[in-house]
C-alpha cells in the first residue's frame, strides 16, 4: 500500500538489513508485527497514530523486506534488532506494540530494555513461556501451528509454491469475518513470503519459541523481572484467546496490566477491527512523554 503519509527506509543492524516504514512525529512508537504478516498489517491504524506519534514499524528479521539470516531469531536477538534500529534512528524512548509473534518480542524487549520502554501494548497473544505450560487441549488443536512450524525442514516442504493457498488457509480460519482478508491482501502477504528464504524466516521464530526464547523467559521469571512501563492487552472475542483468561498470563510478567477483548473480532485485530484498535492505541499512548528523541 502507498501513501505519502509513510516512507520506507533499512538501516543494517549486527549484520543484518532491517526495513521498516516511519510516520508522522511526536511521541515515538514502535509496531512489531505478527506471523503471516509484515509491517503491511498496520497500514490501517498508521495514518490515524501518526497525527500525534512518530510510528516506526519494522519488518522482522528474516520477514517482509528485512533479510534472512541463517540464525539469530530468539526474541532476544529480534529485540536488540529493534533497539538498533532505532538507535539508528535517534529515538530514545518509545512505546511498544506486538502483535503475535511481534507480541512476545515486544515483552523481551521491555525487559531487557525498561529504561527505553515507556508503554507495551500487546494484540491477541499470551506470553508463550505461560502458554506452553498451562496448555489445555482445546488450545493446542486451536494453536496447531506452532507445532508444525518447529519442526525442522517440514513446513518449508509442505507449503512450498502454495504459499498463498497456506495463508489464506491460515487467515481465513482465525478471523470473525473472512472478508478482511480478500485476495488482494493475501496476495501481498504471499508475495512477501514467497521471496527466497522468507518462509525459513517467518518459521525460524517458532522454532525458537521451544528453546532459547523460552529460557530467557523462565530466566527472568526466577529471577522476579517484570515489565516496568504500563501495559495493555488487546484480544479478539473470536480470536484462538478467546477463552485463555489473557490478563492471568500476562500479570506474572505485568503485575498491573489491564485489558480488554475487542468485540466481533478473530486474531488480527488491527486489520480486522482497525478502528477499535487505534481508538484503544490513542486512549493508552495518549502524548505520552512527548519530549522523547526521534528522528
Amino acid at each position: 500500500m502507498a501513501s505519502e503519509a509513510w516512507s520506507h527506509g533499512s538501516v543494517r543492524v549486527e549484520g543484518v538489513r532491517i526495513h521498516y516504514v516511519r510516520a508522522g512525529q511526536g511521541a515515538p512508537v514502535v509496531l512489531l508485527h505478527g506471523w503471516p504478516q509484515t509491517w503491511y498489517m498496520w497500514r490501517k491504524v498508521i495514518p490515524g497514530l501518526a497525527k500525534c506519534h512518530l510510528v516506526i514499524a519494522p519488518d522482522l528479521r528474516g520477514v517482509g523486506d528485512s533479510e534472512t539470516p541463517l540464525a539469530g531469531y530468539d526474541r532476544g536477538r529480534v529485540a536488540a534488532d529493534v533497539r538498533g534500529l532505532l538507535k539508528h534512528l535517534g529515538v530514545d524512548r518509545s512505546a511498544v506494540v506486538g502483535h503475535d509473534i511481534g507480541g512476545n518480542v515486544a515483552l523481551r524487549y521491555a525487559l531487557d530494555y525498561p529504561e527505553a520502554t515507556t508503554r507495551l501494548m500487546i494484540l491477541d497473544v499470551v506470553p508463550y513461556t505461560r502458554l506452553f505450560t498451562n496448555l489445555n487441549a482445546t488450545v493446542a488443536v486451536r494453536l496447531w501451528h506452532f507445532f508444525f512450524h518447529a519442526q525442522p525442514d517440514l513446513p518449508e516442504w509442505f507449503v512450498g509454491d502454495r504459499v498463498a493457498d497456506y495463508l489464506r488457509y491460515v487467515f481465513h480460519s482465525r478471523v470473525f469475518d473472512p472478508t478482511s482478508f480478500g485476495e488482494a491482501e493475501i496476495a501481498t502477504y504471499a508475495r512477501a513470503y514467497g521471496r527466497p528464504g522468507a518462509l525459513r524466516g517467518g518459521f525460524e521464530h517458532y522454532r525458537t519459541c521451544f528453546g532459547e526464547s523460552m529460557r530467557q523467559d523462565l530466566d527472568d521469571l526466577e529471577a522476579g523481572r517484570r515489565v516496568a512501563a504500563p501495559v495493555r492487552v488487546l484480544w479478539g472475542d473470536a480470536g484462538p484467546y478467546r477463552d485463555v483468561n489473557a490478563l492471568d498470563l500476562w500479570r506474572p510478567f505485568a503485575p498491573a496490566a489491564t485489558g480488554v477483548a475487542i468485540p466481533e473480532c478473530g486474531h488480527y485485530l488491527p486489520e480486522e477491527r482497525p478502528e477499535a484498535v487505534l481508538a484503544e492505541m490513542e486512549a493508552f499512548l495518549g502524548a505520552h512523554e512527548r519530549t522523547d528523541g526521534g528522528a
